[in-house]
């Protein structure tokens, strides 16, 4: 990493509560991995994030999923939806159908060559995400793994009082 460059958990200082610091570290490290994968997705597929998310909602749901399916499975604009979609069209990637009584709405599919290459994707993905990881032992991960389910059940359950 360039030492000119400060992630943000080397700018918090000594004076930070405890957990701030923690929650920059865990920012960071997901910052850290996000990059790799990112990275590897354009050098080695020439795709971006986005797409390969798109791909994967795509690859769960072989029928397929609606748009606004898809806008609300990425948390993203209906807009980002159909840019990526029309690229991924174009490439032959996935495809568009209609949907029976709704002249206005589309379902969209993977293709078998789009089927193919996310394939491809997600196994060098996954190798990306263990890479990520080979530093700590199997005993690390799960208490890792169960930490972090604390931290997200209580976030959860926040969540669920504040509504």
């Amino acid at each position: 990493m360039n030492p000119d460059t400060l992630d943000l958990e080397a700018r918090a200082h000594s004076e930070h509560a405890h957990e701030l610091r923690l929650w920059l570290r865990l920012l960071t490290c997901s910052q850290l991995i996000e990059k790799r994968v990112r990275t590897g997705l354009r050098e080695n597929f020439d795709t971006t994030l986005p797409r390969f998310d798109l791909m994967a909602q795509l690859e769960r749901h072989p029928e397929g999923l609606k748009m606004k399916e898809l806008s609300h499975r990425l948390m993203v604009t209906g807009g980002n939806v159909t840019g990526i979609t029309d690229q991924l069209v174009a490439e032959g990637l996935v495809e568009r159908m209609g949907v029976d009584g709704d002249r206005r709405a589309f379902r969209v599919r993977l293709t078998d060559h789009g089927r193919e290459q996310f394939v491809d994707m997600a196994r060098q993905h996954e190798q990306w995400i263990v890479a990520a990881f080979e530093g700590l032992s199997a005993r690390d991960l799960d208490n890792l793994h169960k930490l972090l389910g604390k931290v997200k059940q209580h976030q959860l359950d926040i969540n669920q009082g504040g509504e």
